[in-house]
């Protein structure tokens, strides 16, 4: 039987949301309060430079096909993925540099040239990722919080790494890596997902080990192809998706949900809400005279973002360019602290290098971003000026021409701007940080106590992530097919 489901929030979890509902014959309406659909995965075009404004990669491109073929479309007709070799640059104030590739013998070639010893020290890092991840795909990442365990569960807790998975992320870097550009390059997983390597738990050595297993690939034309042919593939198979369409509250009665009302005074009955967008929101959209909201001590980390259209072309520069600061404990000491770090690292994304589509002829398509704390702090002109000049310092430093010369494209994306257009409390991309294992692991259920609603996206269960948001979407899917009737 056909459900009336309302869908808060068009992010990647929510258009995958109903492509899945909506090919199983539910009426689907999704609301998104922004003029686009895509949420953080979205796009921006200036003066003939497209820029993609969120995810700037993708791995696990399987659970990208799973998506598509949720509603009998093959992936592969509607975007083209390229596996980028390298992945990434990397390079250390002091000038060293290296070339990161997911090609196993030409990696461990690079390895032997900075430290030999840690050739083994590697391989043991990537065992330990690959056994942790043996028993997430089994327990966690494709499970919903709830389900008793199986098989399945008992047969991967076997191989759990038990002493080495349940520490500290960095001490665990340093006991398999004695080069100290390798412990730097491998303490950067975890921002990823928003958190500090110096806070989190060793589990997340499954971030690099998916990156090795399933490489880093791109999108032609931009990551946001993919929220656009998932979007078309909602509205063909009868999805009604709605932008400007801001919801205010979720009504409900007799404990569950009943409907959801529009800031334009208009009402959507519903059998089915899903919630897509910031869980610690949810509270508020319920009604709770008292809703708990994420402490800032909580958040996951922001970012301060640049996005520069450059006249001139860079064929120097790689794809992806991670330029390190001269300390990175530091740096994170100053981040933990609410401040914008005095030194910071920077990541650059040049997909302009891959894809000439991206630029009016000549010039580079440049997302440039430092780690910010998630903090409502002013971020006036004044600040926003600050850390953009302590980012260029750090490319100068680093060997990089002064980008603020020669560029016609300069737009700055503060932690209180990201916040403010995505409804995320002071801008945190990923909800909660991952700091210790609960943070980790015990993100809001997919289905919440109040009848017929749910939760998707990166801050409620699995976690953070292009491949787990589109994982939150199926095992909500799942759960609204097993517990909700006409």
């Amino acid at each position: 039987m056909s459900l009336r489901v309302a869908i808060i929030g068009g992010g990647l979890g929510g258009i995958a949301t109903a492509v899945r509902l909506a090919a199983q014959g539910h009426q689907v309406t999704l609301c998104e309060a922004s003029p686009t659909l895509g949420g953080k995965m979205n796009s921006w075009e200036t003066h003939g430079f497209r820029f993609d404004t969120g995810p700037s990669l993708i791995t696990m491109p399987h659970v990208f096909r799973e998506a598509f073929e949720a509603a009998g479309e093959r992936l592969e007709d509607h975007v083209d993925l390229q596996r980028l070799a390298p992945v990434a640059k990397y390079i250390w104030p002091d000038g060293t540099n290296l070339l990161h590739t997911t090609n196993l013998p030409a990696w461990l070639d690079t390895i032997r040239e900075i430290e030999p010893r840690d050739v083994d020290g590697f391989m043991r890092f990537l065992q330990l990722g690959a056994r942790i991840f043996e028993v997430s795909d089994a327990t966690f990442l494709r499970r919903p919080m709830s389900a008793p365990p199986d098989w399945r569960v008992f047969k991967s807790l076997r191989h759990f790494p038990f002493r080495h998975a349940w520490g500290n992320y960095a001490r665990m870097v340093n006991a398999h890596f004695k080069s100290p550009y390798l412990r730097q390059m491998f303490n950067r997983y975890p921002t990823y997902v928003g958190s500090s390597p110096y806070r989190s738990p060793a589990t997340l050595a499954v971030i690099p080990y998916l990156e090795f297993a399933f490489g880093g690939w791109f999108v032609t034309g931009g990551l946001y192809r993919i929220v656009q042919s998932l979007a078309s593939i909602a509205q063909a198979k009868g999805a009604e998706l709605r932008v400007n369409a801001e919801v205010e509250r979720i009504e409900h009665g007799s404990g569950r949900v009943k409907s959801v009302r529009l800031t334009d005074g208009s009402k959507l009955d519903a059998d089915v809400v899903v919630m897509n967008g910031d869980a610690g929101l949810l509270g508020q959209l319920i009604g709770d005279p008292a809703p708990r909201r994420v402490h800032e001590d909580e958040r996951s980390m922001s970012g301060f973002v640049t996005l520069m259209g450059m006249r001139e072309d860079m064929p120097g520069l790689d794809h992806h360019t991670v330029v390190f600061s001269a300390d990175y404990r530091h740096e994170f000491d100053q981040l933990d602290a609410g401040d914008f770090p005095t030194d910071p690292t920077v990541y650059i994304n040049a997909p302009s290098r891959s894809d000439r589509s991206l630029v009016p002829g000549r010039g580079e398509a440049l997302f440039l971003m430092a780690n910010a704390p998630a903090r409502m702090t002013p971020w006036d002109a004044g600040t926003t000026r600050a850390a953009f000049e302590r980012v260029s310092a750090r490319l100068v430093q680093s060997g990089f021409a002064d980008l603020r010369e020669g560029n016609i494209v300069c737009d700055h994306w503060t932690p209180r701007r990201i916040g403010t257009t995505y409804h995320m409390p002071g801008g945190a991309i990923y909800g909660k940080n991952s700091h210790g294992w609960r943070n980790a692991f015990l993100r809001p259920a997919n289905k919440q106590q109040l009848n017929g609603l749910y939760l998707v996206g990166g801050s409620s269960h699995p976690g953070g992530g292009t491949p787990t948001v589109l994982l939150s979407a199926k095992i909500a899917t799942e759960l609204i097919g097993k517990h909700e009737r006409a």
